[in-house]
């Protein structure tokens, strides 16, 4: 089983749904997840917010924190994480669970960071968190390894 599958099923028992936020998996998180039959029971929807104003304007991001800290930061993961639950909300019922990438693939980094450099946010019913990576590889492996990592930390917080 993947992890996919077992986050999936893991939302199914607990009575949870879904919203995906990403930045740069560009869609790869909830590809993974739609790949799991049944995903359809507890995935609400995703956004690809690759732009940053899209991170402010349709998921929430704070204004300030963005031009102060620019796009790759925890605290950005955080509130992408949060504020897909919202924007996916389905009859005004917010997702349980959000999650969130946001870093940089390469080839080169736009603001100084290094290439590889990933933060995952998760935000549940008990709060919010991130996590932060420097993973090695190219562009493909870099947003590969984004994506494990982010079902895998939903998955230990939807356990919890």
């Amino acid at each position: 089983m993947t992890v996919a599958a077992e986050l999936v099923a893991a939302l199914r028992e607990r009575g949870w749904t879904l919203g995906v936020a990403e930045s740069l998996t560009g869609g790869a998180v909830s590809s993974a997840i739609v790949a799991v039959p049944g995903a359809s029971s507890v995935l609400n929807g995703a956004v690809v917010a690759y732009a940053t104003p899209v991170k402010h304007s349709v998921l929430g991001v704070d204004a300030d924190l963005l031009v102060e800290h620019g796009p790759v930061h925890p605290q950005v993961a955080e509130q992408l994480a949060d504020g897909v639950r919202v924007a996916v909300a389905v009859e005004g019922r917010p997702a349980d669970v959000g999650i969130s990438t946001t870093g940089i693939a390469g080839p080169a980094s736009p603001d100084g960071q290094p290439v590889g450099t990933v933060h995952v946010g998760v935000a549940t019913p008990d709060g919010v968190q991130s996590f932060s990576f420097r993973f090695g590889g190219d562009r493909e492996e870099i947003r590969r390894q984004s994506v494990d990592a982010v079902i895998s930390a939903a998955l230990r917080a939807v356990q919890e």
